[in-house]
């Protein structure tokens, strides 16, 4: 006998990756030799090394994930749905350091025979101190050939961010956090057409980060404020506007986080008594834009940050903060007042209303948008759906599946439990 697995609802090997949210899974007997039964009982568990990735199992849509599931199955190829998530705490270090095993018990004299498996990856944004040196090696693989010298697909996430028409578009106003949640899932989808193996890690700010500002990693700045790279490090041809390498000049030591940032608790507190969205999105401020200011260079202004690979990291931390917080004080709904600041008194400017499709996604280029829309629609998934094509502001708050299972965007956070 033997049965297939579909992970994400697919036999593709691209779609064989998780996160701590739900992820719909089917399985089917394939080939029925060994039994007259017409159903058989299917075993499933998970098998991996402690320090690979682990996964839990539930059958329906709700209840309590497990570390293995029993499911009737039938033998005439009806497939029979399941759910797989990753066990919080526990996420992949490589790809397809995870094994799910479906076993039968054909009789019970003899232990159950494997009769499926397959293999994936709980796939989640990490710190960048928490790295192992072959995700790091990965990760600025990955960003390099994506940069390619100034010549690759990077230019277009550098010019999302480079005028003030679009600016208007991310920052200011309620969609900062929305817009840029769409950014770096655009992104980070891009980078794993390169290796799918990876993830945007993030730079905790308000913490050391010692592994990250290092010549093997994100570079060391020297008196001039040109970032330095080790030989094997690919960022060493980094070239964005036809400029080669970064200009980024710490007013801190790299040592030590930088001084004066609100730290988690304090950016939690932001939301006041009532934990509203309205006063949270002041994150812009402190910690994000002082974040951004404890540099001189590429990274302390706007139109030229991006040009830093470090944005990236800063900003995949800023949405960090965001999902951690939308968890304490459940902010997923949009029908909820709370969670997104949808009824200023005169209205959110154009591409901040939840009902809006945000630039340069949906391809508008027709005044208050800016002249030009850089880079297409927002990159397809073979894990989910969503945010869809041409997402809208309201698309990017329930990223968990929380309220909409279909809304599931596909990316979490090592920290990050789901709900």
């Amino acid at each position: 006998m033997k049965v297939e697995l579909q992970i994400n609802n697919s036999v593709s090997a691209l779609a064989r990756f998780v996160t701590w949210a739900p992820s719909p899974c089917r399985i089917r007997v394939t080939d029925p030799s060994g039994t007259t039964a017409t159903a058989v009982t299917v075993q499933l568990s998970s098998v991996s090394t402690a320090t690979a990735g682990a996964v839990t199992f539930r059958q329906g849509t709700t209840g309590t994930f497990a570390n293995t599931l029993s499911l009737a199955v039938p033998v005439n190829g009806t497939s029979v749905p399941f759910f797989i998530a990753g066990k919080f705490g526990q996420p992949s270090t490589t790809n397809g350091d995870v094994k799910i095993e479906a076993r039968v018990k054909f009789s019970a004299s003899t232990p159950p025979t494997l009769v499926g498996s397959t293999t994936l990856m709980v796939r989640v944004r990490k710190s960048t101190e928490s790295l192992t040196t072959a995700e790091r090696d990965r990760f600025v693989n990955a960003f390099g050939k994506l940069n390619n010298q100034g010549q690759g697909r990077f230019q277009d996430f550098r010019d999302m961010h480079a005028t003030s028409a679009a600016l208007a578009q991310a920052h200011g106003a309620a969609g900062f956090l929305p817009w840029h949640r769409a950014y770096l899932l655009d992104l980070e989808r891009e980078l794993q057409a390169i290796d799918p193996s990876v993830t945007l890690p993030y730079w905790r700010f308000d913490q050391a980060a010692p592994k990250l500002f290092t010549r093997d990693f994100f570079g060391v700045s020297d008196q001039n404020g040109r970032v330095q790279f080790s030989n094997t490090n690919p960022l060493q041809f980094w070239k964005t506007d036809g400029f080669l390498g970064i200009n980024r000049s710490p007013f801190f030591s790299t040592s030590q986080a930088p001084p004066g940032l609100f730290n988690e608790n304090q950016t939690f507190t932001l939301g006041g008594q009532n934990n509203l969205y309205r006063l949270f999105r002041r994150m812009e401020g402190n910690p994000h834009g002082s974040a951004h200011v404890s540099f001189g260079g590429f990274i302390h202004d706007p139109p030229t940050a991006p040009k830093d690979p470090l944005f990236f990291l800063l900003h995949c931390n800023v949405d960090r903060l965001w999902a951690k917080w939308q968890l304490q004080n459940g902010r997923f709904d949009r029908t909820v007042a709370a969670a997104y600041d949808s009824n200023p008194p005169n209205g959110n400017q154009i591409g901040h209303n939840l009902a809006d499709t945000m630039w340069p996604w949906n391809g508008v280029t027709v005044p208050p948008r800016p002249p030009t829309a850089p880079g297409g629609t927002l990159a397809a998934s073979d894990c989910t759906s969503a945010p869809g094509p041409q997402p809208q502001v309201q698309d990017c708050l329930d990223y968990h599946g929380v309220i909409n299972p279909l809304a599931r965007m596909g990316f979490d956070y090592d920290d990050v439990r789901f709900a």
